[in-house]
């Protein structure tokens, strides 16, 4: 077995093509095999392994430095880079990451979770190269999906400017996460793949042996100004391809003379996303990444089905109702449309919605342009992925006041993902920003209920955060209706606690009341659903009736709903109650099971019943 024998990347310098081929089958049989037991992202890293083979195989790494854009299509590099015994831990508890990772990996050259930052992080380490004189190879691995990111196109911009030596290389598939889509995108794709493209290359190289010189030069510019590297080339890039990035023999030659070649550098490779799979080649959205086991014949999930509906799912549904009711709302994604449930709508309404790409600062603008004109832009996006549009939110939404709902999914810990896609900073970072509106549900039933709020609400912007996954299984309301802004919720009385649970906490602070009752001790919980505005009024009065506090919220504390508690009894003078804030603490939280973080980092029902005890107790 030729994957038994590879422990690190000069492993491959002394296979021949046959045995690289081997090596690449071995590769996809094993990576079928660890991930249709466990969940990974699936049909990105099928299509990189051949690209994966080249790149050690004619580079010298680490030495020679390979930047992964992004990190989900990196299981090749981890297999080829010592970490195959490892492989099998993949995205679970203490296990290795999903994606790119310096701390572990030497060959995990710069971290990669989110898109579109390759370049720049390239270009960075090629000007420190020669600031320090030295003399590496610098690589960025980027896919056309993650070149719809404006922050990948300021760094070709820069590249070009600064005429670094380093090599780009564009993996197109064709896809991100969901069809790639973008201007650029469409570009270069229907060039490659029309006939007049390839007929007038054909043709314009047929007729300059048989014309005159200055006829020459004008066929010449026709057929240059159809390549697909156009584009490229005026960056200041030298381009290369489209190549085959799944055939190793025409890739490997190629890679090598570049290798020599001087200048910033283009190679544009096609590969083909599930190649070797074929329920992946035929749905590579589906197989985008895998969430549990499967049949290996057939790729059907063998997953139970649940009854219990998933937040998404929930909220998908409740937005098509009312977009049927108000045909003011728009639909607004980042290349998340399944993940965030917003196919579903544009399903329902292709004319009203829209997917900018892995974009997610034109997102948000974009959205503050459509609330001018009067109507009402729902932004659906990850927790995690907002952080990046963080300055729109505030300066083009915010400061106009415009009424953009934010609908922030995956908010709070996620699991095997880690810790760049843990959504667990929006509390902090949309709290601290004025006119702003953010609230939690408890529960699916009430998401619904918040959605309506956040769409009937004038005022502003209005953000609502839930939890990835199932809900927790109530019955749902036939019709939702809008809550009272900033508003809590009595769950359940006694005199002895207070707890303030935000969001997915408010289950297991009424599971920890119910254990705390029968030691005696009996609780008050109240279900906040608004961390900005707080509802203060309630607040104050049950903390100074009851003096002992307990917050809890799926989220950082610095700057979040336990600091809003605080400084709402310091503004107002109390400084007879006793609180303490759980959530999680001032670090990254790694991947790993949701449960097992939750205990691990002390805010699930266990860390809520000790904290409860030591309040209660301790005062007595």
């Amino acid at each position: 077995m030729v994957l038994k024998k590879i422990n690190d990347p000069s492993d491959l310098k002394n296979l021949n093509v046959s045995e690289l081929k081997t090596l690449a089958d071995e590769m996809r049989a094993h990576m079928l095999a660890v991930l249709s037991k466990h969940p990974g992202h699936f049909a990105p890293n099928f299509g990189t392994v051949e690209l994966a083979i080249a790149i050690h195989t004619v580079f010298d790494t680490p030495r020679d430095k390979v930047i992964w854009d992004i990190g989900h299509q990196a299981y090749p590099h981890k297999l080829l880079t010592g970490r195959l015994d490892s492989f099998d831990t993949i995205r679970q508890t203490d296990g290795i990451s999903g994606f790119l990772s310096r701390e572990e990996s030497k060959y995990d050259v710069f971290g990669a979770g989110h898109s579109s930052t390759s370049i720049s992080a390239a270009l960075g380490i090629a000007t420190a190269r020669d600031v320090n004189r030295d003399d590496f190879k610098v690589i960025a691995v980027i896919g056309d999906g993650g070149l719809t990111g404006g922050m990948a196109l300021e760094g070709l911009n820069a590249a070009g400017d600064f005429r670094k030596d380093m090599i780009v290389i564009l993996n197109d598939n064709q896809m991100s996460i969901s069809p790639t889509i973008g201007a650029i995108s469409k570009h270069f794709h229907k060039l490659i793949s029309s006939r007049g493209y390839n007929r007038l290359r054909t043709g314009a190289k047929e007729l300059v042996n048989f014309i005159s010189s200055d006829a020459k030069a004008l066929a010449q510019k026709i057929e240059a100004s159809l390549k697909p590297g156009t584009l490229f080339e005026e960056f200041g890039f030298r381009y290369f391809g489209p190549l085959d990035g799944n055939d190793m023999e025409s890739l490997i030659p190629v890679l090598t003379g570049i290798r020599e070649l001087s200048g910033p550098i283009l190679v544009h490779v096609v590969t083909q996303k599930g190649l070797g799979y074929k329920p992946a080649e035929d749905d590579p959205v589906g197989f985008y990444s895998v969430s549990g086991q499967f049949d290996l014949k057939t790729g059907k999930s063998l997953r139970p089905s649940s009854a219990i509906p998933k937040y998404t799912d929930v909220f998908s549904r409740t937005l098509i109702e009312a977009a049927k009711q108000d045909s003011r709302i728009i639909g607004v994604t980042a290349a998340m449309p399944g993940g965030t449930g917003l196919d579903k709508f544009a399903d329902a309404f292709p004319e009203r919605c829209f997917d900018v790409g892995l974009a997610e600062q034109c997102a948000v603008t974009f959205a503050a342009g459509i609330a001018t004109e009067g109507l009402k832009p729902v932004v659906a996006i990850y927790s995690t992925f907002l952080q990046r549009g963080y300055d729109q939110v505030l300066h083009d939404v915010c400061i106009q006041n415009l009424p953009v709902v934010f609908a922030l999914d995956r908010a709070g810990l996620v699991g095997a993902d880690g810790p760049t896609h843990h959504g667990v900073f929006d509390i902090a970072y949309l709290r601290s920003i004025p006119n702003i509106v953010s609230m939690a549900p408890k529960d699916e039933n009430e998401l619904q209920h918040m959605l309506k709020t956040a769409l009937m609400y004038e005022e502003g912007p209005i953000a609502m955060r839930y939890p990835r996954g199932t809900g927790i299984g109530v019955k749902l309301d036939a019709e939702p209706k809008p809550l009272p802004i900033g508003k809590a919720e009595v769950c359940r009385e006694g005199e002895d606690l207070l707890i303030l649970a935000l969001g997915n906490r408010v289950s297991p602070a009424l599971e920890a009341a119910e254990t705390l009752s029968e030691t005696g001790i009996e609780s008050t919980v109240v279900n906040a659903r608004f961390i900005k505005p707080l509802d203060t009024e309630l607040i104050l009065d049950l903390a100074q009736q009851i003096g002992k506090v307990i917050t809890v919220e799926d989220g950082v504390l610095m700057g979040g709903f336990g600091s809003a508690v605080l400084e709402t009894l310091a503004n107002a003078g109390v400084i007879d109650v006793r609180v303490s804030t759980l959530g999680i603490p001032d670090r990254f939280v790694e991947h790993g099971d949701v449960n097992t973080l939750y205990d691990r980092y002390g805010f699930d029902t266990q860390a809520i019943i000790r904290t409860g005890i030591t309040l209660a107790v301790g005062s007595q």
